[in-house]
């Protein structure tokens, strides 16, 4: 309960470094009016950190509803094998694409790739067994939504960090990824 509580405070932390930093953004546009390369990196700053806030909301929501399973305790006979993968590959991905961000290598920010794909993966293993759970059991009926708002919530941050990693790839090579097939990120990414 204690890691819940400082997750929660923590996020709002967070939260006022998003406004911080988007300002500071904001003034660099203003006064020094970057062209080109320098713009690019400013944008996905900017762009970057919404992603990092909105990952923070996710472990925000992931902490809320921990506290209530744990209070609950019904839930604790649903395997959550699966979640707890997928929150640690998420965990992963993340540091892997914002380590990329700073080192701008887009080799790097397209293995996320499939990372994130991996992630989601574990998310559709979880949801297709959570009807069993619940069958079989209805009491952890409220427990086992709580871990699929879970599971949907690591699956978010992984999307975060893949926001990341194609803002790696448009800060270098000036090419917008978002939305593309992975074969064709990966060309981008990888083509020099």
């Amino acid at each position: 309960m204690d890691l819940v509580a400082k997750v929660v405070d923590e996020e709002h932390r967070l939260n006022a470094m998003e406004v911080e930093i988007d300002a500071e953004c904001g003034n660099i546009i203003a006064r020094r009016q970057p062209t080109a390369s320098d713009l690019r990196q400013v944008m996905a700053i900017s762009k970057g950190i919404t992603n990092l806030e909105r990952a923070g909301d996710e472990a925000r929501k992931i902490a809320k509803r921990t506290r209530r399973i744990a209070q609950d305790g019904a839930g604790r006979n649903i395997n959550v094998a699966d979640i707890q993968s997928s929150g640690q590959m998420a965990a992963s991905i993340l540091h892997h694409a914002l380590a990329a961000f700073a080192r701008l290598d887009t080799v790097a920010a397209a293995a996320i790739m499939s990372e994130d794909e991996a992630i989601d993966d574990r998310y559709r293993a979880f949801v297709r067994k959570l009807p069993a759970y619940m069958a079989g059991n209805p009491r952890v009926i409220a427990s086992a939504l709580d871990y699929l708002f879970i599971a949907s919530a690591i699956e978010r941050i992984g999307d975060h960090a893949k926001n990341l990693a194609e803002l790696v790839i448009y800060v270098v090579k000036g090419t917008d990824v978002r939305h593309v097939s992975r074969e064709r990120l990966e060309r981008e990414a990888l083509d020099h």
